[in-house]
């Protein structure tokens, strides 16, 4: 691992290895972005051949009369999907390759995010669509408040650099990626305790995957369960925000309409104004 990455490669592909087994049980917010992408997708008035599957944990993304190609850092979520063990910004596959690439709850762990999206586009034939949904920056705020009440002044880094959906969109731009669009939808889960939060954590494959971690005592938990239990509803329930951004882009082509050249407009913004503007 080079000391200039965010996360620790060889980390992240056990704690996915480990999430497999009872994966199905924590997966609801992957199932969510995966529902959501496949309702895009519905949209698009036109089909495609070959897809890419960029970390696919349990293999659900279905397009149906396509050849779907499967890629995941976890050895175990690989060989399960019959797809290829890799990292997101290292993909094994040629230029041109694929019609379609699709991504469900990886970029926000992945080290170099716009080296995947570049790659992402590169694989891409002309004309080619990428979909992909991620937990963006606002999520896990309570869980990340309780742990700063519970660590004071020092606190550890327990929780990983987010990416907020206006960088996303830039960072889609800069890849090369054609007609951009980047959003955000928020999820709010409510937990009984901090144990049931931390278990999805876990077994959704997302926990500390920063290098040299520190280890979490007793102690610390103590505050922390205790902070969290503070931010609870009146029914002794805490909500917790999940950020989903997602994205949108095309890999260039001639056809794609063009952005008007500046200048271009035979309406000034003080008729238009004029025009709408109540009596």
């Amino acid at each position: 691992m080079s000391d200039s990455e965010i996360f620790d490669r060889a980390r992240r592909r056990k704690r996915r290895d480990r999430a497999l087994p009872r994966y199905g049980d924590h997966s609801f917010l992957r199932d969510h972005m995966v529902e959501g992408l496949l309702e895009r997708l519905e949209g698009v008035k036109r089909s495609f051949a070959d897809v890419l599957d960029l970390g696919s944990f349990d293999a659900t993304i279905d397009i149906p009369g396509a050849r779907i190609a499967r890629i995941d850092a976890g050895f175990g979520f690989a060989k399960s999907g019959g797809g290829v063990q890799a990292d997101e910004d290292r993909l094994p596959f040629a230029d041109a390759s694929f019609d379609l690439v699709v991504s469900a709850g990886v970029l926000d762990s992945v080290n170099d995010v716009p080296g995947a999206l570049a790659l992402a586009r590169r694989v891409l034939r002309p004309d080619g669509l990428f979909l992909a949904a991620f937990l963006g920056a606002g999520t896990l705020s309570t869980l990340r408040a309780s742990f700063l009440a519970a660590e004071g002044d020092r606190p550890a880094a327990r929780f990983h650099p987010q990416i907020d959906v206006r960088s996303a969109g830039d960072l889609l731009s800069r890849a090369g990626f054609a007609l951009p669009v980047a959003d955000i939808e928020t999820l709010t889960v409510r937990y009984g305790s901090i144990g049931g939060l931390l278990d999805d954590v876990r077994g959704m494959g997302a926990g500390n995957l920063l290098p040299g971690a520190a280890p979490l005592s007793r102690e610390t938990l103590m505050r922390a369960a205790a902070a969290f239990a503070d931010r609870a509803d009146p029914d002794g329930r805490t909500a917790e925000r999940f950020e989903i951004v997602t994205l949108t882009g095309w890999a260039p082509d001639p056809s794609q309409p063009k952005p008007a050249r500046r200048g271009s407009g035979t309406t000034s913004l003080a008729a238009a104004l004029k025009a709408t503007r109540p009596d």
